[in-house]
Protein backbone atom coordinates (compact mmCIF):
# COMPACT_ATOMS: atom_id res chain seq x y z
CA UNK A 1 0.00 0.00 0.00
CA UNK A 2 2.87 2.56 0.82
CA UNK A 3 4.37 1.33 -2.58
CA UNK A 4 1.56 3.02 -4.65
CA UNK A 5 1.15 5.73 -2.65
CA UNK A 6 5.04 6.38 -3.01
CA UNK A 7 4.10 6.14 -7.23
CA UNK A 8 0.85 7.87 -6.88
CA UNK A 9 2.90 10.72 -5.13
CA UNK A 10 5.24 10.94 -7.44
CA UNK A 11 2.89 11.70 -10.40
CA UNK A 12 0.84 14.37 -9.22
CA UNK A 13 2.36 17.17 -11.31
CA UNK A 14 3.60 20.57 -9.46
CA UNK A 15 3.69 19.08 -6.26
CA UNK A 16 6.58 16.51 -5.73
CA UNK A 17 10.04 15.67 -8.03
CA UNK A 18 12.92 13.82 -7.97
CA UNK A 19 14.48 16.41 -6.66
CA UNK A 20 13.11 16.75 -3.66
CA UNK A 21 15.42 17.10 -0.73
CA UNK A 22 16.38 14.75 2.19
CA UNK A 23 14.85 16.10 5.78
CA UNK A 24 17.11 15.57 8.33
CA UNK A 25 17.17 16.14 11.95
CA UNK A 26 19.60 16.45 14.43
CA UNK A 27 18.07 15.77 17.96
CA UNK A 28 19.94 16.13 20.55
CA UNK A 29 19.37 15.44 24.76
CA UNK A 30 20.00 17.61 27.60
CA UNK A 31 22.14 20.58 25.78
CA UNK A 32 21.58 23.79 25.85
CA UNK A 33 23.58 26.68 23.22
CA UNK A 34 26.60 25.94 24.24
CA UNK A 35 28.30 26.04 20.83
CA UNK A 36 31.53 28.18 19.94
CA UNK A 37 28.68 29.10 17.22
CA UNK A 38 26.59 30.29 19.84
CA UNK A 39 29.35 31.72 22.13
CA UNK A 40 30.94 29.60 24.32
CA UNK A 41 34.58 30.10 24.25
CA UNK A 42 35.58 27.20 26.77
CA UNK A 43 35.15 24.58 24.15
CA UNK A 44 35.47 24.66 20.39
CA UNK A 45 32.51 22.98 17.95
CA UNK A 46 34.01 23.04 14.29
CA UNK A 47 31.02 20.77 13.01
CA UNK A 48 27.98 22.72 14.31
CA UNK A 49 29.87 25.56 13.55
CA UNK A 50 30.47 24.84 9.58
CA UNK A 51 26.65 24.09 9.46
CA UNK A 52 26.21 27.53 11.01
CA UNK A 53 28.73 29.43 8.53
CA UNK A 54 26.49 27.34 5.37
CA UNK A 55 23.27 28.17 6.51
CA UNK A 56 21.15 30.04 9.05
CA UNK A 57 21.78 30.35 12.52
CA UNK A 58 18.33 31.43 15.17
CA UNK A 59 19.94 33.06 18.22
CA UNK A 60 16.27 33.40 19.86
CA UNK A 61 14.84 29.92 19.25
CA UNK A 62 12.99 28.22 22.49
CA UNK A 63 11.37 24.76 23.22
CA UNK A 64 7.55 25.10 23.93
CA UNK A 65 8.48 22.56 27.23
CA UNK A 66 11.42 21.64 28.82
CA UNK A 67 11.60 18.11 29.52
CA UNK A 68 12.24 15.18 26.71
CA UNK A 69 9.10 13.57 25.97
CA UNK A 70 6.62 16.58 25.93
CA UNK A 71 9.03 18.49 24.11
CA UNK A 72 9.04 15.36 21.31
CA UNK A 73 5.26 14.62 21.54
CA UNK A 74 5.00 18.50 20.29
CA UNK A 75 8.11 18.70 17.47
CA UNK A 76 6.56 15.27 16.05
CA UNK A 77 3.26 17.30 15.72
CA UNK A 78 4.14 20.50 15.23
CA UNK A 79 1.60 21.08 17.73
CA UNK A 80 1.44 22.48 21.74
CA UNK A 81 1.87 19.55 23.93
CA UNK A 82 -0.73 21.04 25.95
CA UNK A 83 -3.02 21.33 22.99
CA UNK A 84 -2.77 17.50 22.21
CA UNK A 85 -3.14 16.52 25.83
CA UNK A 86 1.06 15.40 25.98
CA UNK A 87 2.32 18.07 28.43
CA UNK A 88 3.12 15.74 31.77
CA UNK A 89 6.29 13.97 31.07
CA UNK A 90 5.90 9.98 30.65
CA UNK A 91 2.13 9.84 30.30
CA UNK A 92 -0.42 7.73 28.67
CA UNK A 93 1.65 4.67 28.46
CA UNK A 94 -0.13 2.64 30.57
CA UNK A 95 -3.93 2.06 31.66
CA UNK A 96 -4.35 5.81 30.90
CA UNK A 97 -4.21 5.91 27.23
CA UNK A 98 -3.74 9.08 25.46
CA UNK A 99 -4.86 9.68 21.38
CA UNK A 100 -3.87 12.67 19.58
CA UNK A 101 -6.98 14.85 18.59
CA UNK A 102 -8.52 14.68 15.10
CA UNK A 103 -6.89 15.95 12.66
CA UNK A 104 -3.37 15.97 14.36
CA UNK A 105 -0.68 13.18 12.41
CA UNK A 106 2.10 12.65 13.15
CA UNK A 107 4.65 14.19 11.19
CA UNK A 108 6.74 10.66 9.66
CA UNK A 109 3.53 9.86 8.83
CA UNK A 110 2.93 12.78 6.92
CA UNK A 111 5.98 12.38 5.17
CA UNK A 112 5.27 8.63 4.31
CA UNK A 113 2.30 9.79 2.67
CA UNK A 114 4.23 11.97 0.70
CA UNK A 115 6.64 9.39 -0.68
CA UNK A 116 9.55 9.92 1.74
CA UNK A 117 11.25 6.68 3.46
CA UNK A 118 11.29 7.85 6.92
CA UNK A 119 14.13 6.42 9.55
CA UNK A 120 15.01 7.12 12.79
CA UNK A 121 18.24 6.27 14.30
CA UNK A 122 22.22 7.61 15.19
CA UNK A 123 22.75 8.17 11.37
CA UNK A 124 25.25 6.09 11.95
CA UNK A 125 25.30 2.45 11.18
CA UNK A 126 27.69 0.62 13.94
CA UNK A 127 27.61 3.11 16.51
CA UNK A 128 24.90 4.55 18.65
CA UNK A 129 23.26 7.92 20.43
CA UNK A 130 26.42 8.13 22.09
CA UNK A 131 28.99 7.27 19.30
CA UNK A 132 29.94 4.27 20.80
CA UNK A 133 30.50 1.49 18.75
CA UNK A 134 27.43 -0.89 18.59
CA UNK A 135 25.96 -4.01 16.81
CA UNK A 136 22.74 -3.02 17.97
CA UNK A 137 19.90 -2.03 15.21
CA UNK A 138 17.22 -0.25 16.58
CA UNK A 139 14.72 2.59 16.04
CA UNK A 140 16.47 6.00 17.85
CA UNK A 141 14.84 7.27 21.07
CA UNK A 142 10.70 8.27 20.65
CA UNK A 143 9.39 9.53 23.82
CA UNK A 144 6.19 10.03 22.66
CA UNK A 145 3.09 11.02 25.48
CA UNK A 146 0.32 9.28 22.93
CA UNK A 147 -0.63 6.28 20.96
CA UNK A 148 1.52 5.79 17.87
CA UNK A 149 2.42 3.26 15.12
CA UNK A 150 5.97 2.02 15.45
CA UNK A 151 5.75 1.37 11.61
CA UNK A 152 5.33 5.10 10.59
CA UNK A 153 9.12 4.70 10.94
CA UNK A 154 10.51 2.25 7.91
CA UNK A 155 13.72 2.23 9.61
CA UNK A 156 16.57 3.03 11.94
CA UNK A 157 18.35 4.22 8.84
CA UNK A 158 18.05 5.78 5.32
CA UNK A 159 20.25 2.69 3.88
CA UNK A 160 17.72 0.32 3.31
CA UNK A 161 15.50 3.36 0.85
CA UNK A 162 14.08 2.67 -2.78
CA UNK A 163 16.75 3.98 -5.12
CA UNK A 164 16.16 7.73 -5.95
CA UNK A 165 13.72 7.96 -2.82
CA UNK A 166 13.82 10.34 -0.43
CA UNK A 167 14.48 10.41 3.31
CA UNK A 168 13.16 11.91 6.22
CA UNK A 169 15.81 11.01 8.91
CA UNK A 170 15.63 11.88 12.55
CA UNK A 171 19.38 11.53 14.16
CA UNK A 172 18.72 11.24 17.65
CA UNK A 173 21.80 11.98 19.95
CA UNK A 174 22.75 11.00 23.83
CA UNK A 175 24.05 14.55 24.12
CA UNK A 176 24.03 15.94 27.65
CA UNK A 177 22.94 12.62 28.98
CA UNK A 178 26.57 10.87 28.31
CA UNK A 179 27.80 12.80 31.56
CA UNK A 180 25.74 10.53 33.59
CA UNK A 181 24.49 12.19 36.94
CA UNK A 182 27.25 10.04 39.00
CA UNK A 183 31.12 11.04 40.36
CA UNK A 184 31.67 7.33 38.47
CA UNK A 185 29.81 8.72 35.39
CA UNK A 186 32.22 11.77 35.31
CA UNK A 187 35.58 9.84 35.61
CA UNK A 188 33.80 7.60 32.63
CA UNK A 189 33.65 10.42 30.35
CA UNK A 190 36.74 12.30 31.15
CA UNK A 191 38.90 8.88 30.47
CA UNK A 192 36.93 8.98 27.46
CA UNK A 193 37.89 12.63 26.15
CA UNK A 194 41.59 11.53 26.92
CA UNK A 195 41.76 8.32 24.85
CA UNK A 196 39.61 9.74 21.84
CA UNK A 197 39.93 13.59 22.29
CA UNK A 198 43.77 14.19 23.46
CA UNK A 199 42.10 15.61 26.79
CA UNK A 200 39.14 16.42 28.91
CA UNK A 201 37.91 19.74 29.71
CA UNK A 202 39.33 21.57 32.82
CA UNK A 203 36.70 22.26 35.68
CA UNK A 204 38.64 25.62 36.21
CA UNK A 205 37.81 27.13 32.76
CA UNK A 206 34.02 26.65 32.42
CA UNK A 207 31.91 29.90 33.08
CA UNK A 208 28.52 28.77 35.51
CA UNK A 209 25.77 30.81 35.98
CA UNK A 210 25.34 33.54 38.85
CA UNK A 211 23.41 31.25 40.93
CA UNK A 212 25.30 27.98 41.31
CA UNK A 213 28.48 27.89 43.41
CA UNK A 214 31.83 27.41 42.11
CA UNK A 215 32.38 24.26 44.14
CA UNK A 216 34.58 21.33 43.08
CA UNK A 217 31.37 19.21 42.28
CA UNK A 218 30.06 21.94 40.13
CA UNK A 219 32.72 22.78 38.17
CA UNK A 220 33.24 19.24 37.31
CA UNK A 221 29.37 18.67 36.14
CA UNK A 222 29.63 21.58 34.19
CA UNK A 223 33.01 20.70 32.25
CA UNK A 224 32.18 16.83 32.02
CA UNK A 225 28.49 18.14 30.37
CA UNK A 226 30.94 20.63 28.16
CA UNK A 227 32.44 17.40 27.21
CA UNK A 228 29.53 15.98 25.87
CA UNK A 229 29.49 19.21 23.87
CA UNK A 230 31.86 17.64 22.07
CA UNK A 231 31.29 14.46 21.70
CA UNK A 232 28.44 15.45 19.85
CA UNK A 233 30.10 17.87 17.44
CA UNK A 234 31.79 15.11 17.29
CA UNK A 235 28.98 12.92 16.18
CA UNK A 236 27.46 15.22 13.91
CA UNK A 237 30.72 15.66 11.76
CA UNK A 238 30.68 11.98 11.29
CA UNK A 239 26.65 12.02 9.76
CA UNK A 240 27.91 14.81 7.89
CA UNK A 241 31.18 13.15 6.14
CA UNK A 242 28.77 10.00 5.35
CA UNK A 243 26.27 12.79 3.84
CA UNK A 244 28.94 13.67 1.53
CA UNK A 245 30.46 10.36 0.59
CA UNK A 246 27.51 9.55 -0.68
CA UNK A 247 26.81 12.24 -2.90
CA UNK A 248 23.56 13.36 -0.34
CA UNK A 249 24.74 16.19 1.23
CA UNK A 250 23.86 19.39 -1.20
CA UNK A 251 20.52 17.96 -1.35
CA UNK A 252 19.74 17.46 2.26
CA UNK A 253 18.26 19.85 4.40
CA UNK A 254 19.79 19.79 7.67
CA UNK A 255 18.05 20.58 11.19
CA UNK A 256 20.33 20.73 14.25
CA UNK A 257 19.06 21.89 17.35
CA UNK A 258 18.34 20.16 20.74
CA UNK A 259 15.27 19.20 22.96
CA UNK A 260 15.86 21.74 26.11
CA UNK A 261 18.39 22.92 27.93
CA UNK A 262 21.14 21.71 30.48
CA UNK A 263 20.19 19.26 32.98
CA UNK A 264 20.68 21.33 36.05
CA UNK A 265 18.77 22.59 39.14
CA UNK A 266 17.00 25.68 37.26
CA UNK A 267 17.25 24.32 33.56
CA UNK A 268 15.92 21.09 32.44
CA UNK A 269 11.66 21.01 33.76
CA UNK A 270 12.15 25.02 34.07
CA UNK A 271 10.92 28.03 31.59
CA UNK A 272 14.07 30.46 32.66
CA UNK A 273 16.32 30.61 29.47
CA UNK A 274 19.12 28.06 30.99
CA UNK A 275 15.79 25.64 30.27
CA UNK A 276 14.18 26.13 27.07
CA UNK A 277 16.62 28.04 24.89
CA UNK A 278 17.69 25.82 22.28
CA UNK A 279 20.39 26.08 19.59
CA UNK A 280 18.67 25.88 16.15
CA UNK A 281 20.71 25.77 13.21
CA UNK A 282 19.74 24.72 9.32
CA UNK A 283 21.89 24.35 6.72
CA UNK A 284 20.80 22.75 3.06
CA UNK A 285 19.03 24.08 -0.55
CA UNK A 286 17.79 27.16 -0.64
CA UNK A 287 19.63 28.44 2.71
CA UNK A 288 21.56 31.27 2.48
CA UNK A 289 25.18 30.97 3.95
CA UNK A 290 26.27 32.61 7.02
CA UNK A 291 22.97 34.13 7.95
CA UNK A 292 21.72 34.79 11.52
CA UNK A 293 18.25 35.41 12.64
CA UNK A 294 17.44 37.19 15.67
CA UNK A 295 13.47 36.89 15.70
CA UNK A 296 11.41 34.62 18.05
CA UNK A 297 10.70 30.85 16.67
CA UNK A 298 9.22 27.53 18.38
CA UNK A 299 10.70 24.36 18.15
CA UNK A 300 7.53 23.29 17.41
CA UNK A 301 8.61 25.16 13.75
CA UNK A 302 10.69 22.93 12.64
CA UNK A 303 7.67 20.28 11.54
CA UNK A 304 6.13 22.69 9.56
CA UNK A 305 9.23 24.00 7.93
CA UNK A 306 10.35 20.55 7.19
CA UNK A 307 7.29 19.51 5.53
CA UNK A 308 7.03 22.86 3.39
CA UNK A 309 10.69 21.90 2.15
CA UNK A 310 9.28 18.52 1.10
CA UNK A 311 6.25 19.58 -0.47
CA UNK A 312 3.75 18.13 1.51
CA UNK A 313 0.90 20.74 2.70
CA UNK A 314 0.63 21.61 6.60
CA UNK A 315 -2.06 19.79 8.13
CA UNK A 316 -5.18 23.08 8.64
CA UNK A 317 -4.60 22.37 12.50
CA UNK A 318 -0.85 22.69 12.90
CA UNK A 319 0.05 25.27 15.26
CA UNK A 320 4.11 25.58 14.11
CA UNK A 321 4.89 27.62 11.32
CA UNK A 322 7.32 27.70 8.29
CA UNK A 323 9.76 30.20 9.71
CA UNK A 324 11.35 29.62 6.30
CA UNK A 325 8.49 30.75 3.95
CA UNK A 326 9.02 34.06 1.69
CA UNK A 327 5.75 35.87 3.73
CA UNK A 328 6.21 34.40 6.79
CA UNK A 329 5.74 37.25 9.50
CA UNK A 330 7.95 37.18 12.88
CA UNK A 331 6.19 36.21 15.51
CA UNK A 332 5.41 39.20 18.25
CA UNK A 333 5.40 35.92 21.19
CA UNK A 334 6.60 32.49 22.12
CA UNK A 335 4.86 30.37 24.56
CA UNK A 336 5.92 27.27 26.98
CA UNK A 337 4.89 25.10 29.28
CA UNK A 338 5.70 23.19 32.30
CA UNK A 339 3.66 20.35 33.88
CA UNK A 340 4.26 17.21 36.21
CA UNK A 341 7.73 15.43 35.62
CA UNK A 342 7.82 12.06 37.11
CA UNK A 343 6.11 12.27 40.49
CA UNK A 344 6.17 16.23 40.67
CA UNK A 345 3.19 17.70 39.76
CA UNK A 346 3.65 21.68 39.08
CA UNK A 347 2.21 24.13 36.52
CA UNK A 348 4.25 26.63 34.83
CA UNK A 349 3.46 28.77 31.66
CA UNK A 350 5.39 31.56 30.08
CA UNK A 351 5.11 33.88 27.35
CA UNK A 352 8.45 35.49 25.75
CA UNK A 353 8.07 39.07 23.88
CA UNK A 354 10.95 40.76 22.03
CA UNK A 355 11.79 42.57 25.76
CA UNK A 356 10.55 40.43 28.35
CA UNK A 357 10.25 36.87 29.65
CA UNK A 358 6.53 36.28 31.88
CA UNK A 359 5.79 33.28 34.27
CA UNK A 360 3.07 32.13 36.12
CA UNK A 361 3.53 29.75 38.60
CA UNK A 362 0.35 28.38 39.64
CA UNK A 363 1.45 26.60 42.74
CA UNK A 364 3.32 29.19 44.39
CA UNK A 365 3.67 28.09 47.71
CA UNK A 366 5.43 24.91 46.84
CA UNK A 367 9.37 25.43 46.61
CA UNK A 368 11.17 25.47 43.82
CA UNK A 369 13.21 22.77 44.80
CA UNK A 370 10.56 20.06 45.00
CA UNK A 371 10.91 16.56 45.60
CA UNK A 372 11.78 14.84 42.63
CA UNK A 373 13.20 11.60 42.26
CA UNK A 374 14.93 12.18 39.22
CA UNK A 375 16.54 15.56 39.89
CA UNK A 376 17.51 14.34 43.84
CA UNK A 377 19.19 11.42 41.86
CA UNK A 378 21.80 13.67 40.59
CA UNK A 379 25.12 14.25 42.46
CA UNK A 380 24.81 17.89 41.63
CA UNK A 381 21.30 17.95 43.41
CA UNK A 382 22.46 16.24 46.01
CA UNK A 383 25.47 18.52 46.51
CA UNK A 384 23.46 21.96 46.60
CA UNK A 385 21.06 20.18 49.27
CA UNK A 386 24.69 19.55 51.38
CA UNK A 387 25.48 23.41 50.79
CA UNK A 388 22.04 24.41 51.63
CA UNK A 389 22.51 22.47 54.68
CA UNK A 390 25.82 23.74 55.65
CA UNK A 391 24.52 27.58 55.19
CA UNK A 392 27.22 27.29 52.75
CA UNK A 393 25.42 29.34 49.40
CA UNK A 394 25.05 32.94 48.55
CA UNK A 395 22.38 35.10 49.60
CA UNK A 396 21.37 34.78 45.39
CA UNK A 397 21.36 30.38 45.36
CA UNK A 398 19.38 30.44 48.51
CA UNK A 399 16.55 32.97 46.94
CA UNK A 400 16.27 31.36 44.27
CA UNK A 401 16.50 27.93 44.59
CA UNK A 402 15.68 26.88 47.96
CA UNK A 403 12.92 29.33 48.88
CA UNK A 404 9.96 27.56 50.43
CA UNK A 405 7.57 29.55 48.32
CA UNK A 406 8.05 30.93 44.72
CA UNK A 407 6.24 34.16 43.82
CA UNK A 408 2.89 34.11 41.60
CA UNK A 409 4.16 35.90 38.59
CA UNK A 410 7.60 36.59 37.07
CA UNK A 411 8.96 39.24 34.79
CA UNK A 412 12.72 39.72 33.13
CA UNK A 413 14.30 41.85 31.12
CA UNK A 414 15.79 40.36 27.95
CA UNK A 415 19.38 41.28 27.61
CA UNK A 416 19.85 43.10 30.64
CA UNK A 417 19.14 39.98 33.09
CA UNK A 418 21.27 37.25 31.25
CA UNK A 419 20.22 34.39 33.84
CA UNK A 420 16.79 35.73 34.82
CA UNK A 421 17.94 36.67 38.38
CA UNK A 422 16.06 40.07 38.62
CA UNK A 423 12.54 39.59 39.05
CA UNK A 424 10.16 42.94 38.09
CA UNK A 425 6.99 41.55 38.70
CA UNK A 426 6.41 43.33 42.01
CA UNK A 427 8.24 46.86 40.41
CA UNK A 428 5.24 49.99 39.92
CA UNK A 429 7.40 50.93 36.53
CA UNK A 430 6.61 47.59 35.00
CA UNK A 431 2.87 47.53 35.85
CA UNK A 432 1.79 47.88 32.23
CA UNK A 433 4.22 45.34 30.95
CA UNK A 434 3.13 42.89 33.60
CA UNK A 435 -0.62 43.38 32.83
CA UNK A 436 -0.09 43.48 28.96
CA UNK A 437 1.93 39.91 29.34
CA UNK A 438 -0.30 38.40 31.89
CA UNK A 439 -3.13 38.72 29.80
CA UNK A 440 -1.10 37.38 26.39
CA UNK A 441 -1.03 34.50 28.63
CA UNK A 442 -4.04 33.93 29.44
CA UNK A 443 -5.19 34.50 26.06
CA UNK A 444 -2.73 31.59 24.83
CA UNK A 445 -4.16 29.45 27.51
CA UNK A 446 -7.39 29.97 26.10
CA UNK A 447 -7.15 29.81 22.57
CA UNK A 448 -4.85 26.76 22.47
CA UNK A 449 -7.36 24.78 24.61
CA UNK A 450 -4.38 24.17 27.56
CA UNK A 451 -6.28 21.43 29.86
CA UNK A 452 -4.11 22.35 32.88
CA UNK A 453 -3.26 19.25 35.73
CA UNK A 454 -4.30 16.12 35.71
CA UNK A 455 -7.17 14.65 37.79
CA UNK A 456 -6.20 12.88 41.23
CA UNK A 457 -7.59 9.58 39.35
CA UNK A 458 -5.02 10.48 36.40
CA UNK A 459 -2.13 11.55 38.70
CA UNK A 460 -2.51 8.15 40.50
CA UNK A 461 -2.75 5.99 37.60
CA UNK A 462 0.07 7.66 36.17
CA UNK A 463 2.80 7.74 39.38
CA UNK A 464 1.60 3.87 39.96
CA UNK A 465 2.49 2.80 36.33
CA UNK A 466 5.80 4.64 36.37
CA UNK A 467 6.61 3.08 39.92
CA UNK A 468 5.86 0.10 38.33
CA UNK A 469 8.00 0.55 35.46
CA UNK A 470 10.68 1.53 38.12
CA UNK A 471 13.61 -1.64 38.65
CA UNK A 472 15.20 0.03 41.36
CA UNK A 473 13.70 -0.75 44.89
CA UNK A 474 15.16 2.63 46.37
CA UNK A 475 13.97 4.31 43.82
CA UNK A 476 10.68 3.11 43.92
CA UNK A 477 10.48 3.74 47.26
CA UNK A 478 11.37 7.53 46.61
CA UNK A 479 9.04 8.02 44.03
CA UNK A 480 6.01 6.82 45.98
CA UNK A 481 6.97 9.06 49.09
CA UNK A 482 7.62 11.75 46.84
CA UNK A 483 4.20 11.24 45.23
CA UNK A 484 2.07 10.97 48.14
CA UNK A 485 3.68 14.34 49.46
CA UNK A 486 2.18 15.46 46.28
CA UNK A 487 -0.73 14.20 46.76
CA UNK A 488 -1.49 15.66 50.08
CA UNK A 489 -0.34 19.41 49.06
CA UNK A 490 -2.77 18.68 46.47
CA UNK A 491 -5.80 18.17 49.23
CA UNK A 492 -4.44 21.02 51.18
CA UNK A 493 -4.72 23.61 48.38
CA UNK A 494 -0.76 24.23 48.15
Amino acid sequence: MRFLSLLFVFLLPGIVSAERPNILWFVVDDMSANFSCYGEKTIQTPHVDGLAKQGLRFTRAYATSPVCSTFRSALITGMYQTSIGAHHHRSGRGDHQIFLPEGVQPVPELFQDGGYYTCMGSGLPGYDAKLKPTKVKRIGKSDYNFDWDPDMFDSYDWAGREKGQPFFMQVQLHGGKIRGASARQYEQVEKRMEAEFGGATDPESVVLPAYYPRDPVMLRDWATYLDTVRITDEHVGRVIARLKEEGLYENTLIVFFTDHGISHARGKQFLYDEGTHIPLVIRGPGISPSTTRTDLVEHIDIAALSLAAAGIPLPAKMQGDDILAADYSPKEAVFAARDRCGEAADRIRSVRTDEFLYLKNFYPKRPFLMPSNYKDSKLILQRLRELHAEGALSQLTEALLFAPARPAEELYKFGEDRWQVKNLAGDPKYAEVLQSHRAMLENWIQQTGDPGPETPEVYTMEVEDQMTATRNKESREKYRKNSELYQRWAAEGK
